[in-house]
C-alpha cells in the first residue's frame, strides 16, 4: 500500500454535516510529497461556531482554517499549490479577492486558483475553501 496519512488538528474546527454526526471526511489527507485538504469554512476552532456574519472577517478565518490543516500535515501557507473556493454571493467576490490577496501576499508565489459561485451546506457559512498543497522538505 502506499504511503497515504490523514491529518487531523484542533487548530482547525471540523464539523458534522448533521447535529450530532461526525463528519465522514479528513481535515487532509497526504500522500507522498501532497497535502490534499477538504473544505473548511469560517468556524472559531475552539467554540465551532461562525465567526461572524462579516464576509470578510469569514474569508480571513477560513483562510486562517486552511493554513492551519496545512501546517498540521507538514506543509505551510507558502506550500500551497491550488484552491478551491466557494462563495455564496457573487456580490463579495471583490472583497474575497482583496481578502485572499492580502492573505498569500508575502508568498513567493500566489496559488493556482478557482472560484465557484455556490451555497455551501451550513447555514450561514458564506466562504469555504479546500487547498492542495505540497509537504515541507528540509
Amino acid at each position: 500500500m502506499t504511503d497515504i496519512r490523514p491529518v487531523s488538528t484542533r487548530n482547525a474546527p471540523t464539523v458534522g454535516f448533521s447535529t450530532g454526526t461526525a463528519a465522514p471526511l479528513s481535515q487532509a489527507i497526504v500522500h507522498g510529497d501532497t497535502i490534499y485538504c477538504s473544505g473548511t469554512g469560517p468556524l472559531d476552532p475552539e467554540t465551532r461556531t461562525i465567526v461572524s456574519d462579516d464576509f470578510a472577517e469569514q474569508a480571513k478565518q477560513t483562510l486562517a482554517n486552511l493554513v492551519a490543516v496545512v501546517e498540521a500535515a507538514g506543509g505551510s501557507r507558502e506550500t500551497i499549490l491550488k484552491c478551491t473556493c466557494f462563495v455564496r454571493d457573487v456580490a463579495n467576490f471583490p472583497v474575497f479577492n482583496a481578502v485572499y490577496r492580502e492573505f498569500f501576499e508575502g508568498n513567493p508565489h500566489f496559488p493556482a486558483r478557482t472560484t465557484v459561485i455556490a451555497t455551501p451546506h451550513r447555514t450561514g457559512v458564506q466562504v469555504e475553501v479546500e487547498c492542495v498543497a505540497a509537504v515541507n522538505r528540509p
